[in-house]
């Protein structure tokens, strides 16, 4: 499962070098408009998984780097961060 997660961010991370040389250079019409807009949407996506996951991030050490992995790759950066331990009740 991990090498999914995995796979999943390298295709991600490929999406965004396609919406940043769209930038650079735009495709051909309409196909510009799109890829902007699919881009647009994913960053909202991305965005919206940042402030619905911010509590699960309060007791990581580098909180930070890690809001901007999920701006950047989402779902596929949440899920490859381990469960909090629980600990186990005192009998």
């Amino acid at each position: 499962m991990k090498g999914l997660w995995g796979l999943g961010k390298a295709l991600t991370v490929v999406f965004w070098w396609v919406v940043l040389m769209n930038l650079l250079m735009p495709a051909e019409k309409p196909f510009h408009v799109l890829i902007n807009a699919a881009g647009a949407g994913l960053l909202g996506l991305h965005f919206l998984e940042v402030l619905l996951f911010n509590g699960c991030l309060r007791e990581r050490s580098h909180r930070w780097f890690d809001r901007l992995q999920i701006l950047l790759v989402g779902i596929f950066h949440i899920q490859s961060i381990p469960a909090p331990r629980q600990e186990a009740p005192h009998a």
